[in-house]
């Protein structure tokens, strides 16, 4: 028996088949369903969120092929500034043991283009992995840069260059220094499309020098949170319109939190405006968008926003709930 996303709104239960050491603090797990024959399907540059044993929630990027459904892979970064989720999948979830995770969601889908530059940093190139192999099936150019300090701390750097000869540059920054991005990326062809994942200086890094080239779409995957510059946070009226609750935000918490206080019950994970598991339609009412997913042009269409972060600026606001 298999199962689709619609079936696990709850969540679905996997079991760890194997795990080993991909680079300096990654390691790979392989996740297998209990008691269904074959996983939601799946497209490259989707994550999932994991229920940690310790409790909280992290997204990790799907880095195995789409065509298999049997199991999934996914990188885990042991992160220096840990706050508990990372250490918790290291120390805590061994072979045979079970997680829940969410069914896939994607954010970071490859668009038609008439070319490809792919730029990973560090972990970043966990859902880089399945973009290059898609972008390979459509049989357009294209490359990838991947930069770490050393080979040692780069997951899947030595199956990158074997399955790829020829088309991926390894960068190292401990022995090289800086990338020099603005070369790299100089005078890309028209219809290009530029993938990025990685630190938030790269990802501004590549913004900037994408941004001259009018030809050219860049897209970038973040993994942490960007600092948003708004106007002083206003308190606001928030109606649900399939409860008819209605509640005050005031200026110093977010939907989410008065939404928790209340009992409501919404989807959430990360509360910084990345993953878009709170993602909510909106009825009525300006959204101050302040995630780090939605596009210029769905901001501007007003039809849903993440309540982790995004705020009001109407004065009343009212949202599919």
């Amino acid at each position: 028996m298999s199962v689709s996303a619609n079936d696990l709104r709850d969540g679905l239960r996997i079991r760890v088949v194997s795990r080993r050491r991909l680079a300096r603090r990654v390691d790979e797990f392989v996740l297998a369903p209990v008691g269904v024959d074959a996983l939601p399907s799946w497209t490259a540059g989707s994550h999932v969120d994991l229920h940690t044993p310790a409790g909280p929630v992290r997204q990790y990027s799907l880095c195995s092929s789409p065509d298999d459904t049997s199991t999934y892979r996914i990188a885990v970064e042991r992160r220096i500034d840990s706050r508990g989720g990372s250490d918790s999948v290291h120390d805590e979830v061994q072979v045979g043991g079970e997680v829940w995770i969410s069914p896939p969601r994607n954010h970071f889908a490859l668009t038609r283009a008439l070319g490809y530059v792919f730029v990973a940093g560090g972990i970043g190139i966990t859902p880089v992995l399945a973009l290059v192999d898609e972008a390979r099936r459509t049989g357009r150019p294209w490359r990838l840069v991947y930069v770490g300090r050393s080979r040692a701390e780069m997951a899947f750097v030595d199956e990158i260059e074997s399955r790829y000869p020829g088309l991926v540059t390894i960068h190292e920054s401990a022995h090289s220094g800086r990338l020099d991005l603005g070369g790299v990326l100089a005078g890309l062809a028209r219809g290009t499309a530029v993938y990025t994942c990685g630190p938030p200086s790269m990802l501004e890094a590549v913004a900037q020098v994408c941004e001259p080239q009018p030809a050219v779409d860049s897209f970038a995957e973040k993994f942490t949170a960007t600092t948003t510059q708004s106007a002083a946070d206003a308190e606001f009226e928030l109606s649900l319109a399939f409860s008819g609750v209605t509640v005050t935000v005031p200026q110093d918490r977010t939907i989410l939190d008065v939404l928790d206080g209340r009992g409501v019950v919404a989807p959430s994970s990360c509360r910084e405006g990345v993953c878009g598991t709170c993602e909510t339609g909106v009825v009525s009412g300006e959204v101050d968008h302040r995630d780090s997913i939605l596009s210029p042009e769905e901001r501007s269409e007003n039809e849903s926003m993440m309540i982790c972060v995004s705020r009001c600026t109407s004065g009343r606001l009212v949202l599919e709930l």
